[in-house]
């Protein structure tokens, strides 16, 4: 091809020399599909990811699953959703892999990054059937999550379904090193650690969209999930005096705890927001006051967590009280940002949150966020995918 250019460049004007550079420089870029199974409109980690690779110069395809409610997206990249009759459970995850594995095997790629345990299967498949490479990016341990705990059968389907593929992965990595260490343990496997930290941002404050004056704000942000702590801060909320407890997220038991709360009559002192995009996000987490993460010890996938709404919390200057659990405690003895939660007594937890919020950490967190940012972790992520097997 080379020869041939050269044989035709005094034939060619200067507008066509260049459509046919552009040309050859798209054909070498390398073309990454990213899967997850949720709506991708809110997955700010695969979104960090996404960009850190685009930056460098690979095509992205994002695929996600289409909700009623899904947002339009409008990324630097391409994304694709894929509609579904069913929303959960077995039949869901039947139906979505069913697709998404047609989906890579017809669409032009040069690897397949596979997001959690539940798009490894298709990506599997597809990188075995035509021999491309894959990359796995665990963000928990997958069989441990809490609504498997009471469900045996499925928990033992993906449990094999990640003893008979992890340890055949190459190119690994997961959200913290616990998680890291428990695989590489497990299935002499080699997982990386990519932190899920934020990108850093200018501090942007909205108002919630709620009356409030002097009151103190707790934030909770993430899924309504079982195992969050959110029962326990609700039972919590009896006990602090002027001071406000909102949430931001939506789950399995999102019904259930508004039910609770208007059970218990605090639905003056508890209000739920619902989902936010990132960009609606980043402006209402600076209004905390305290921000808080205090997961139950519900299996492993819970005591490795490190959720990135700590740090996000951290990013705007709002202190964390998080659990007494070896990841998210590292973080509070490490940088000093906060307080690991001393009791789970609503009345004994009320006073350590009504203690935390009269001191003063602003000169820690301010150390902190300049360490904690996502560009820290970029060039162990790039590696990963550059050096892919």
């Amino acid at each position: 091809m080379s020869l041939f250019f050269i044989a035709i460049f005094p034939l060619l004007t200067e507008e066509w020399v260049f459509y046919f550079y552009l040309a050859q420089k798209i054909s070498i870029l390398k073309k990454i599909i990213v899967s997850v199974t949720n709506d991708i409109s809110t997955d700010q980690r695969v979104e960090k990811v996404c960009n850190t690779l685009l930056n460098a110069g690979y095509e992205i395809i994002l695929i996600g699953k289409k909700n009623k409610n899904s947002k339009l997206l409008q990324r630097d990249y391409k994304t694709k959703r894929i509609s579904v009759i069913f929303k959960k459970g077995i039949l869901f995850y039947a139906e979505f892999n069913i697709k998404l594995f047609f989906t890579l095997l017809f669409l032009k790629k040069d690897l397949l990054l596979a997001n959690d345990l539940d798009t490894l299967l298709p990506n599997y498949l597809v990188s075995f059937l035509q021999r491309k490479k894959i990359v796995y990016d665990s963000h928990e341990l997958f069989p441990e999550i809490p609504e498997l705990v009471n469900r045996p059968f499925a928990k033992k389907v993906w449990t094999r379904l990640e003893k008979i593929i992890l340890p055949t992965l190459k190119n690994t990595y997961t959200v913290c090193n616990s998680i890291a260490e428990f695989y590489n343990d497990k299935y002499a496997t080699d997982f990386k650690t990519i932190i899920n930290l934020p990108t850093k941002k200018e501090i942007v404050k909205s108002a919630f969209p709620f009356n409030y004056t002097d009151e103190k704000i707790i934030l909770y942000q993430g899924a309504t999930n079982i195992g969050r702590g959110l029962e326990l801060m609700i039972e919590t909320m009896h006990f602090l005096e002027n001071c406000v407890f909102v949430i931001i997220g939506d789950g399995d038991i999102f019904e259930t705890l508004k039910e609770k709360i208007i059970a218990e009559n605090l639905t003056h002192k508890i209000h739920f927001l619902g989902r936010k995009n990132p960009e609606e996000l980043h402006k209402l987490t600076p209004l905390a006051h305290l921000g808080i993460s205090i997961e139950e010890d519900l299996g492993l996938n819970y005591r490795f967590a490190l959720p990135n709404k700590i740090f996000d919390y951290i990013q705007v200057n709002v202190p964390i009280l998080v659990s007494d659990l070896p990841e998210m405690k590292k973080i509070v003895l490490d940088y000093k940002v906060g307080e690991i939660v001393a009791d789970r007594d609503p009345l004994k937890l009320a006073n350590q949150i009504k203690n935390l919020l009269k001191k003063d950490f602003s000169i820690e967190l301010q150390k902190a966020k300049e360490k904690l940012i996502w560009g820290h972790q970029e060039t162990l992520l790039l590696s990963i995918f550059k050096e892919a097997k």
